[in-house]
């Protein structure tokens, strides 16, 4: 049996030991200490600004949502899931780092959807007051569901 020894000065130990623990300290809040909201998400804290928000892509909207619900964001990507969030990352947001978090989801009527036949909605998905998704969708069965910019369907 070998037995190695060493000596170990406390002082060099202590200042490697606050070197890894402000490296890692800093490594968290870079990358993960951040909230899992996209950047240019708007603030939305109330039913005035959710509406505004809509607005501020061209669309005329019922001043009170048809419907709100929490909703369940999946934990694991579905085909339909990974669809629907490539939609999102096509206008700035993503909904993976919500997987398994419970958010708001804010129903509108659309009024000036151009050449609707059917209701058309506006979708909001909001945590934490941020908008983190949603889409517009043209209930008409040849409807087609888009990101919020009002320049696709015209």
């Amino acid at each position: 049996m070998l037995v190695m020894t060493a000596k170990v000065d406390k002082k060099r130990l202590a200042i490697i030991a606050a070197g890894v623990v402000a490296l890692v300290v800093a490594l968290i809040l870079l990358l993960g200490g951040k909230d899992a909201t996209p950047t240019g998400t708007a603030n939305v804290s109330g039913n005035e600004d959710r509406v505004q928000f809509l607005s501020s892509f061209g669309w005329e909207v019922a001043t009170s949502p048809v419907q709100t619900s929490q909703v369940r964001i999946p934990e694991s990507a579905s085909q339909v899931f990974t669809r629907y969030n490539a939609l999102q990352q096509s206008q700035g947001y993503d909904l993976s780092p919500y997987a398994g978090k419970t958010v708001m989801r804010y129903v509108y009527t659309v009024k000036n959807y151009p050449g609707a036949t059917e209701p058309v909605y506006a979708t909001l998905l909001i945590s934490g007051n941020r908008v983190i998704g949603g889409d517009i969708t043209d209930t008409a069965p040849t409807g087609l569901m888009q990101g919020f910019q009002k320049t696709a369907v015209e």
